[in-house]
């Protein structure tokens, strides 16, 4: 009862802090968000469940899900394919910038958690059409969460379809380069699996997965223990979008963020946090959520450094 309460008075003390944000404009769909909703879920590896705030509400993956399209493309292919690709080098660059594309490595992109990257990774995904390919991401994603009625919501997707220039001109950039072969049929996968629909739980139930090792509350390994442990590492490094360095110093635990507000967080060994808070900082993560984040790991020692 006193760690539910504690995340009771967490949820009440960092509401406020959504006035300093914005909800993400330039998706126009995501700009129908409560801008003053905030809501967080703990699940242990011992199997306790606190939660509070607006938990049941609906929100989309966006970033959070090139954590599992890195995780099957990793499955796919192996790492070795996979960073010839792409690279594992934190950016101090927007995660849609595409100054370092062309500076850097022409044609390979730092990192799979910014968009440049993921779009690489999503190309990767094996099927025999784009509808087996996304099926692939959402049965993992329904997998690692343990809820079967996981989907996409359509209206963002088409939202981001008829919004998303820059994506588009990252792919045909990566298309130049020969990174990616098909743009439009790349950009309508990466854009799909931005636009599943979770909850907080659900992501609780990821981040769980992630601190077992893969394996789900039910004991069944849905990912391979080397790549829940590689995956927990680019969270730490490039999760948080350009704020990377400055959360894993202040929290000091796995996390990857979206601009829907929704941030996925994983503390090896002990438990899977779940974060929804639509009024993100400058940097495009939840400006309420990480601050909550960073109290509950200094107050509950979650740091795994």
């Amino acid at each position: 009862m006193r760690l539910q309460s504690f995340l009771e008075e967490l949820v009440k003390k960092h509401r406020d802090l959504t006035v300093e944000g914005n909800v993400a404009e330039y998706i126009p769909q995501l700009t129908e968000q409560e801008p003053r909703a905030l809501g967080v879920t703990v699940r242990t590896c011992e199997g306790k469940v606190y939660s509070a705030g607006d938990c049941p509400v609906s929100f989309t993956l966006q970033s959070i899900s090139k954590v599992i399209t890195l995780i099957l493309a990793l499955m796919d292919h192996g790492p070795d394919f996979v960073f010839d690709k792409v690279g594992m080098e934190p950016t101090g660059d927007p995660f849609n910038s595409l100054f370092k594309l062309e500076t850097t490595k022409p044609g390979k992109p730092l990192n799979p958690m910014i968009n440049a990257g993921a779009l690489v990774v999503s190309s990767m995904i094996k099927g025999e059409s784009a509808e087996e390919r996304m099926e692939r991401i959402l049965q993992l994603v329904r997998d690692m969460a343990e809820n079967p009625e996981i989907e996409v919501d359509e209206a963002v997707y088409h939202s981001e379809l008829a919004t998303g220039d820059r994506n588009r001109a990252l792919a045909y950039l990566l298309k130049e380069f020969g990174s990616i072969r098909d743009v439009d049929a790349t950009l309508e996968l990466y854009l799909r699996h931005c636009a599943i629909s979770v909850t907080c739980d659900d992501l609780a139930r990821i981040g769980l997965c992630l601190a077992r090792y893969g394996r789900s509350e039910n004991g069944e390994e849905v990912v391979p223990h080397s790549l829940a442990r590689l995956v927990k590492t680019f969270m730490v490094t490039c999760g948080m979008y350009n704020a990377s360095g400055e959360f894993a110093i202040q929290a000091g635990i796995p996390a990857k963020s979206g601009v829907s507000g929704g941030i996925l967080a994983s503390v090896p060994r002990r438990m899977g946090i779940g974060v929804f808070g639509p009024s993100l900082d400058e940097k495009g993560n939840s400006i309420a959520g990480v601050r909550l984040l960073k109290e509950l790991c200094r107050e509950w020692e979650l740091s795994i450094f």
